[in-house]
């Protein structure tokens, strides 16, 4: 019998793009350019969230957002109705975006003209995790209809995540989470994490989170 050869393709894809995400994050503090990667599940309310932060911040900084779908441009245009530029990355299949797929939509950005890039990821607890995209920051949601068990089968995802934002806390008394017991499991797999719960619909924390994203953009500006 032949012997087999086993050749981790992983581990190359991985190390390419640490490189290349090395390369952007170099670029971004150049520019002084803040980006943040928000990551979630389908429905846990990333557009939402990214439109009302747009509002709340755009008075004080200039603002693009880099759409990532399997296939639609429904989210870019509801932040280009904001008068935000908008930039989408249609992904043709794939469940993430690494950081060459970034690069490309920073390309297509003035960053000299801006000071936050937000990245709504594709929807997806596993995958994205997975890969630098060269952002700053990293952020979550996690909706409560989801579960307050989530940490248990996605621990990479809140493992590399910054801030952990629990959405649709006014549907609580609905569902059977546990925000104690939650907390418990995420600060377990990352003891430096911001959990904020928010509640877009009523706007319950949401000062809090833009507080955050605010403190983290000027603390970055001022390096």
């Amino acid at each position: 019998m032949e012997e087999i050869r086993l050749i981790e393709l992983k581990e190359d894809i991985l190390a390419d793009n640490s490189l290349v995400a090395a390369g952007l994050k170099q670029t971004l503090l150049e520019k002084k350019t803040f980006m943040l990667n928000l990551m979630s599940s389908p429905g846990a309310g990333k557009t939402t969230l990214i439109l009302k932060t747009i509002e709340a911040l755009k008075p004080q900084f200039k603002i693009a957002v880099i759409e990532a779908d399997i296939d639609s441009i429904v989210d870019a245009e509801k932040v280009a109705s904001l008068s935000v530029k908008a930039v989408q990355l249609r992904t043709g299949g794939f469940c993430h975006l690494d950081a060459s797929m970034v690069k490309k939509g920073l390309d297509e950005l003035y960053l000299d003209e801006l000071d936050l890039v937000i990245i709504e990821n594709v929807g997806n607890l596993v995958c994205p995790a997975e890969f630098d995209t060269g952002a700053i920051k990293n952020a979550m949601i996690l909706s409560v209809p989801e579960g307050d068990d989530k940490p248990l089968k996605y621990p990479l995802m809140f493992s590399v995540s910054d801030c952990v934002i629990v959405s649709k806390t006014d549907c609580s008394s609905l569902f059977d989470f546990n925000m104690g017991l939650f907390s418990e499991r995420v600060s377990k797999l990352n003891t430096s994490i911001i959990i904020l719960p928010l509640s877009a619909k009523t706007g319950h924390g949401f000062d809090a989170w833009v507080d955050w994203l605010r403190n983290e953009i000027l603390n970055f500006k001022a390096a």
